[in-house]
């Protein structure tokens, strides 16, 4: 049997507010704007910069803690998989649109701890250790993965 991998893992800043919706089933979603900004110097010596954007979604459980925990200008880390979406725009045009489905956030601010917030993962990671569960502060700095 063959197998394959969507697997996306970003470390960048959170660049508007979170927004919480629910579906007609009452099943919440968050959506974000994520950058991640690279720099490098060219060849005369000068600095550049890209910035990459990306529509961050996550469902459920991780959709009420994001939409608690997490502000415009924070620093996280996402882990997810790559989908793509097809819809029909307000002009009448097809559009495509590639989204990261958040599976896990870790907020990477430095805050202190009763302000912190929280490593918030997805019910549907079942191998998860407790530590990295919803609600649950982050990780002593030696046990964040990256």
């Amino acid at each position: 049997m063959r197998h394959s991998l969507n697997k996306v893992m970003l470390i960048g800043n959170v660049g508007r507010e979170p927004e919480l919706r629910y579906t007609a089933e009452g099943v919440p979603v968050v959506t974000f704007r994520m950058a991640m900004t690279e720099t490098w110097r060219d060849r005369d010596g000068a600095l550049r910069e890209h910035t990459e954007w990306h529509t961050i979604v996550a469902w459920r459980e991780l959709a009420e803690v994001v939409h608690r925990i997490v502000q415009k200008g924070a620093r996280v880390y996402v882990e997810g998989r790559l989908r793509t979406r097809e819809f029909e725009d307000r002009n009448g045009n097809r559009r495509r649109e590639v989204e990261i489905l958040a599976d896990t956030l870790l907020l990477l601010d430095r805050r202190p701890r009763e302000a912190q917030g929280t490593a918030a993962e997805s019910s549907s990671a079942p191998d998860v250790p407790d530590d990295y569960s919803a609600g649950s502060a982050l990780p002593p700095d030696d046990e964040v993965p990256f």
